[in-house]
């Protein structure tokens, strides 16, 4: 029986290198796999999931316009099996795709796992992330650590000198240059110690 998976977790823990690892494993056993990834990240290229150990794979792009079941159902009817589906930078997926992931599993019987945040650098949910937690069959967490050694489950955004940036869009892509990984203890005391100063 098929089931929505949602592999989460913060900055820079290897999401990407999981699903890619995951790919590699059905392709491995001759099995079909389809991958998408958002519109927003195009920092290795549009259609591109690539991780920073250096592994990468082309994927399918996903916009806000893009009908994901409708999709799939496409590929389907190119006489490819479709053994499963991989999405990276999930948070950037709206409720109606993440409702259009769940008719895939439920009405196509192919799993889906999809990777992503669970909040941005105000550590508020990401629309994606916020669906994903509440309609998935499994949960899993890709643990990595904050520089106090405790688990990291916050993300800070920070500016060229590497001070904390509290306000501005939600979306803005970017790696080790732009967000840290923190503890939530080391997160709140960021944002207590950002509002002294202002």
């Amino acid at each position: 029986m098929a089931k929505l998976y949602y592999y989460y977790s913060t900055m820079n823990a290897g999401k990407s290198t999981v699903l890619l690892q995951s790919n590699y494993n059905y392709i491995e056993r001759g099995m079909n796999t389809l991958l998408y990834t958002s519109s927003h990240d195009d920092r290795y290229g549009v259609g591109k999931i690539t991780s920073r150990i250096g592994l990468a794979a082309d994927a399918k792009i996903v916009n806000k316009d893009l009908n994901l079941f409708t999709d799939i159902q496409d590929e389907l009817k190119l006489d490819k099996k479709i053994s499963c589906i991989l999405i990276d930078e999930a948070q950037f997926l709206s409720k109606t795709h993440i409702l259009q992931l769940c008719q895939v599993v439920d009405k196509l019987n192919i799993p889906v796992l999809c990777y992503g945040l669970r909040t941005d650098f105000q550590g508020e949910p990401f629309e994606g992330s916020l669906y994903l937690l509440a309609l998935s069959d499994n949960l899993v967490e890709i643990k990595t650590v904050c520089h106090c050694g405790r688990k990291a489950t916050m993300v800070i955004r920070v500016d060229a000198a590497g001070n904390k940036v509290t306000e501005g869009p939600k979306i803005q892509i970017g790696g080790n240059d732009l967000y840290v990984a923190t503890c939530r203890k080391h997160f709140d005391l960021n944002i207590r110690d950002n509002n002294a100063r202002e």
